[in-house]
């Protein structure tokens, strides 16, 4: 079947048909780079990453271009630099070189490029006065502001009301602007803060301009995929849109717009008040970036997730049931699963791939070869199996001592008071933590790690 996507723009699935077949073009939001990024900034990560390799299976991988950007100049960068007594430079470099090494352990190709916006500020004044020239934007102030009202077609992306955007934008009060929803395309910088020359004076851009002039330098002024999390739609995609579209009068800036969506943790909303925001580095201790992987592939890329302890053991153990059969054979292009890529052209349906899988790992154990290659293929596909098995089992397995005994207790307390559903209950707890208990008529008497 051809390739299907679920467009934001027109909130369906639509056959995907790039401008130029010879070289498709993709744009994705990529870090700002003043902290560690957070588990829910994988998932952006791998889903367009699973995109790119897909994109590059159909149309060969000369013949795609990937481009994720850095911010490197923000007000988060320059409080953080401030609050740590480091200069801008060293910071926007320490964390993007840990953002990197996290991309590359969570098993993301590299991009065709990673425009730095520092390095794209003659592009970015560029269409700012291109904007001023077309009656789409104003100075005041020092600054200069996007016209909204200039553009009919503004809201188009999130289909907001004016009072949903002005909440949802958290409008800015400022006696310079002409309108609520005018937003800022360039603002004066003080003497201690970044700043570049322009006509308007010493400033720096707003982070919606960023995005508009590198995807403008490097996939041109319409391209075919634009993607990020769908926290982006409103307002910084909506901004993204109505400033190209603006500049260079099209009516359209990318034709598919692809989001994915949250994520949560144990159930909750992830928030440092909360004590459960867990950053990638931090989870990558704990677990394989092969796991942390599979497990958020386990759930569509449009639907929310709910990161739990429970789904990363899950994962991990059936990828350790799958490992020995995949790592037998060779993964070829030639050899993927016709029911595999019908779930990856339908919208990126990685549960049904995941299934697929699981039938050709099934099929492989029966000494089925054609099912062990599709095996290796498919999962080679999706950025699986890509350790060899030596050292896919030399990993050490993760699990806190203390808290299997405690359960164990507990366990045992529950048969002594004849509470069989309580033991049971929390048996299968153990169980999905990976332990396997040996029981006899006395009760309890070892436990041991399951692969």
């Amino acid at each position: 079947m051809a390739l299907q996507l679920y467009n934001t723009l027109t909130r369906r699935k639509q056959e995907f048909v790039p401008i130029d077949p010879g070289n498709v073009r993709m744009y994705v939001c990529g870090p700002t780079v003043y902290d560690y990024a957070h588990i829910g900034n994988a998932r952006p990560l791998i889903v367009f990453d699973v995109l790119f390799r897909l994109l590059r299976e159909i149309y060969g991988a000369e013949h795609v271009t990937y481009v994720r950007n850095i911010t490197d100049v923000d007000d988060k960068i320059n409080a953080r630099a401030a609050e740590r007594g480091v200069s801008i430079r060293e910071l926007t470099e320490e964390t993007n070189a840990i953002f990197q090494a996290d991309a590359k352990a969570l098993g993301c190709l590299e991009p065709t490029a990673q425009p730095r916006a520092t390095e794209h500020i003659a592009a970015m004044i560029e269409i700012v006065e291109r904007l001023l020239a077309a009656g789409h934007a104003y100075p005041a102030d020092g600054h200069v502001l996007f016209n909204v009202p200039s553009m009919p077609e503004y809201g188009k992306l999130s289909r907001r009301s004016l009072d949903e955007m002005i909440a949802g934008a958290r409008v800015e009060v400022a006696p310079y602007k002409k309108g609520p929803m005018d937003f800022v395309l360039w603002k004066p910088s003080a003497p201690d803060e970044p700043g570049w020359e322009s006509p308007w004076g010493r400033g720096r851009p707003g982070w919606h301009l960023e995005c508009s002039a590198m995807s403008w330098e490097y996939l041109g002024e319409v391209f075919d995929i634009h993607g990020g999390g769908i926290d982006l739609v409103f307002p910084h995609h909506e901004n993204e849109i109505a400033q190209t579209c603006s500049a260079f009068g099209h009516d359209a800036m990318a034709n598919y717009w692809l989001h994915n969506g949250f994520l949560q943790v144990e159930g909750e909303k992830m928030a440092k008040s909360l004590g459960n925001f867990v950053t990638i580095h931090e989870a990558l201790k704990d677990w394989p970036g092969e796991v942390i992987r599979f497990n958020m592939l386990k759930t569509h890329y449009r639907q929310p997730i709910d990161w739990t302890l429970a789904g990363l053991r899950e994962s991990q153990r059936e990828l350790d049931r799958w490992y020995p059969l995949a790592k037998q054979f060779a993964a070829s292009s030639a050899m993927l699963a016709p029911d595999f890529m019908a779930a990856l052209e339908d919208d990126l349906n990685t549960p049904d791939a995941i299934t697929a899988l699981r039938r050709l790992h099934r099929e492989a154990s029966e000494q089925v070869a054609l099912a062990g290659t599709r095996l290796a293929s498919c999962g080679h596909l999706l950025g699986l199996f890509v350790k060899s098995l030596q050292d896919w089992q030399a990993a050490p397995l993760l699990f806190d001592k203390k808290q299997v005994e405690t359960l164990i207790e507990a366990r045992l307390q529950a048969r002594a008071a004849r509470n069989w559903t309580e033991s049971d209950r929390i048996r299968n707890e153990l169980d999905a933590m990976g332990i396997a208990l040996k029981d006899n008529k006395d009760g309890t008497t070892s436990w041991e790690v399951k692969r």
